[in-house]
Parts: structure tokens; C-alpha cells; sequence
């Protein structure tokens, strides 16, 4: 039988990864056949996200990459810059400021589901609005915003750990990445000859980094901007609905809403592994020597699901009076829109509970993307009977 990493990495188990991350726990740091490592249980990913001496760098033969990979110190001062104009210290309320658009798109997209009796939550209510806030917010024309759809799900499936078919992935992150860089350069130099109020002019105008920095932090909010969340709000509602007696909590009252999205990140988390990680020097972990040179991947959700770490790890909770999880990473890389995820989340899974009516799965488990990185319903049909006045 092949080990639990190898078969994670098979979409036949992308339904129900857990039972093989429990396997994967028995062994918290376990040498793969091509010299990667796997760390799967939650101090000893937590020791490493902290440690200097795991570089996140990818060494792209072609391009410098966006700071998500890269380690401090340039690391540090790309990801200020980038923040600046994103959240605290200096624009604190940038995201609360979208929380009224946020609202409105969501009631839209819910309203537009009334008058039937079936719809796709991930292609009609998921997808829709992560999608038109990190356009609003990068100063994506609306009508472009279906262009780079697809270049995403294309960027998206090239991200998997191991050495199968590494040459092809590569290929083709590279050919995406390309068109991704075309359509933000031009974006870009649009901003330069017409200023707005978006993070790409706010960049520009700071004069701190270079076209390129700006172009390759842009498709980095792009993708990262709308991906995790629309994985984020699908496995919320499929949990939402194989729970009924947690859907009727949130329901009865919305305020649950927090501590159910929290726990979604440690329960059904949107990013399952890093898969980017190196060690520059020997590092000891877990009892084991991580030798210098060599690929680590860092199995989050198997973290956040860690008996030793939480009690009860499998079973959904809204009463945990301590949700740490690894749901947004952790160290100098802790996710740099978790602010904007959570608040996104928490408003389309709040309004999709209270206003449908009846919800129930059609097909249950439904079909997942491929990504063993980025887990979350290809499709999400729910039957329902109605839709609530907003």
C-alpha cells in the first residue's frame, strides 16, 4: 500500500482527506521517497513556521518571485509596502470600509437565486463576490473580471508537492504566470497614466517598489485574494448542511457566525499544505534531522486536527473556548488577507443561512477540485425551498 502522502496527493481522496492525515500523524516528520519531508503534527509545524531556517523562496529560473516566496529581509519590506495600503498600522479601516459593498453584492447574488428551487452555491454566491472585492480593491475593470478566471483555476492545479509530473506543473505555472504578469503590467501601466483610489495606484505613487515588485504583488492579491475564500464559504455551507443542528444554532443567532468561521479554518480548512518550504540548514524537528537542501511540506490541516492539540478534533464545535489553528499559516508568512477572508466568510455564510430556505445537498460528498493544496467543492448544488426577504 502506497504511504498517506502519496495517496493525499490522488484527487480519489480529496472528499475525506482526514483519516489520511490521522495516518500521517503517526509519523510527525516522515522522509517521502524523493527526499521530502512531511510535518504533520501542529507544534512541530508551528516550530517551523517560526524558524528562520526554513526558507519559503521558490527559485524560479525566470522571474523573481512575489514576496509570498521570498524570505525576509526583502520578504519583510515588500509585504510592508503591500500592507500599507491594505490594513494596520496605516489604512486600519480599508476592509471594514467594504463591509456595506460586501453586504449589498451578497444580497444581490442571494436574490438572484429566488424564483428557483436548485443552485450551484460555489458558481452563484461563492465564486461572485471574493472575486468582484479583490477586483474593487486591485482596480480590476468589472468587465475584466472574468478574464483571469480561468488563469487561476490553470495557476491553481499546478500547486502539488512531490516529483510526479513536476516538469508538466511546471510548464504550465509558468505559462500562466505569464499571462497573469501581461494583463497586471498592463493594468499597471494603465494606473500610472490615470491614478485611482485602488492598491495598484496606491503602489505606484508610494514609488517604493519597482513595476515589477508591483506586477507580481498584484496577481499574488489576485489569485490568493479570491481562492482560499470561495474554498472558505463552500466547505463552510457543505458543513453548515451535513450539520443541521449547527446550522440551526447560526441561524437562531447570526452572532455564532465568528467562532463558526474560526472553527471552519481548523475543521475544513481552505489550505490544506504548504508545499513551498526549504531547509537551509540541518534542522532538528519532532526527534528527526531535516537534512539541509531538502523540500518540506507542512501538512496544516492535519495540524488543526492534532489530538495532542485539540480535544476532540473531528468533531465541529462553536464552543471551543480556544481555536488555534493553522487555517491562515502562521510565522512572518501568516496570511496576509485573513482579515478580508474572515470578513467575507462571515457575511455569505450569515446571509446564506438565514435567507434559504430549506437548504439540502443534492449530492453528497460533492465533486472537489483537484488540488490536494487548495481544498474545496468544484460544485456545491443544494435543493431549497425558498428564499427569505433580506
Amino acid at each position: 500500500m502506497t504511504c498517506p502522502f502519496q495517496r493525499l496527493l490522488d484527487p480519489s481522496g480529496r472528499p475525506d482527506p482526514y483519516p489520511l492525515f490521522a495516518e500521517l500523524r503517526a509519523t510527525p516528520v516522515a522522509r517521502q521517497d524523493d527526499g521530502t519531508y512531511v510535518v504533520s503534527t501542529y507544534q512541530e509545524i508551528v516550530a517551523l513556521l517560526h524558524d528562520p531556517r526554513i526558507s519559503s523562496r521558490r527559485r524560479d529560473a525566470d522571474r523573481v518571485p512575489a514576496f509570498i516566496a521570498l524570505d525576509p529581509p526583502e520578504h519583510d519590506r515588500l509585504r510592508r509596502l503591500a500592507m500599507r495600503h491594505f490594513g494596520p498600522p496605516d489604512s486600519p479601516g480599508r476592509i471594514d470600509a467594504l463591509r456595506p459593498d460586501m453586504l449589498a453584492i451578497t444580497t444581490g447574488l442571494i436574490d438572484g437565486l429566488a424564483g428557483k428551487r436548485r443552485a450551484d452555491l460555489v458558481e452563484e454566491v461563492a465564486y461572485p463576490l471574493p472575486v468582484a472585492m479583490i477586483c474593487r480593491l486591485l482596480g480590476v475593470p468589472r468587465e475584466d473580471e472574468g478574464r483571469f478566471h480561468a488563469w487561476a483555476d490553470e495557476l491553481i492545479e499546478t500547486l502539488s508537492p512531490g516529483e510526479e509530473h513536476r516538469a508538466e506543473r511546471e510548464r504550465a505555472r509558468l505559462e500562466v504566470t505569464a499571462k497573469l504578469d501581461g494583463y497586471l503590467g498592463g493594468l499597471v501601466d494603465a494606473r500610472r497614466r490615470e491614478p485611482g483610489d485602488d492598491l495598484l495606484s496606491g503602489f505606484i505613487a508610494d514609488g517604493e517598489m519597482t513595476r515589477d515588485d508591483i506586477v507580481r504583488t498584484g496577481v499574488l492579491l489576485l489569485i490568493a485574494g479570491h481562492e482560499t475564500t470561495i474554498n472558505l464559504i463552500a466547505n463552510g455551507m457543505l458543513t453548515f448542511l451535513r450539520n443541521p443542528e449547527i446550522l440551526a444554532r447560526v441561524h437562531a443567532d447570526p452572532g455564532l457566525i465568528v467562532p463558526a468561521v474560526e472553527e471552519l479554518l481548523r475543521f475544513e480548512p481552505p489550505v490544506q499544505m504548504l508545499s513551498s518550504r526549504t531547509a537551509l540548514e540541518d534542522v532538528t524537528v519532532g526527534g528527526v534531522v531535516i537534512p539541509a537542501g531538502s523540500p518540506i511540506v507542512l501538512a496544516l490541516a492535519a495540524g488543526s486536527r492534532d489530538p495532542a492539540h485539540v480535544p476532540d478534533p473531528d468533531r465541529f464545535s462553536l464552543d471551543r473556548p480556544r481555536n488555534e489553528h493553522l487555517g491562515f499559516g502562521g510565522g512572518v508568512h501568516y496570511c496576509f488577507g485573513a482579515p478580508l477572508a474572515r470578513l467575507e466568510a462571515q457575511i455569505v455564510l450569515t446571509e446564506l443561512v438565514g435567507r434559504l430556505i430549506g437548504p439540502r445537498l443534492v449530492s453528497d460528498p460533492p465533486p472537489y477540485r483537484p488540488s490536494p493544496v487548495l481544498r474545496g467543492p468544484r460544485h456545491l448544488w443544494v435543493e431549497y425551498d425558498g428564499v427569505a426577504r433580506p
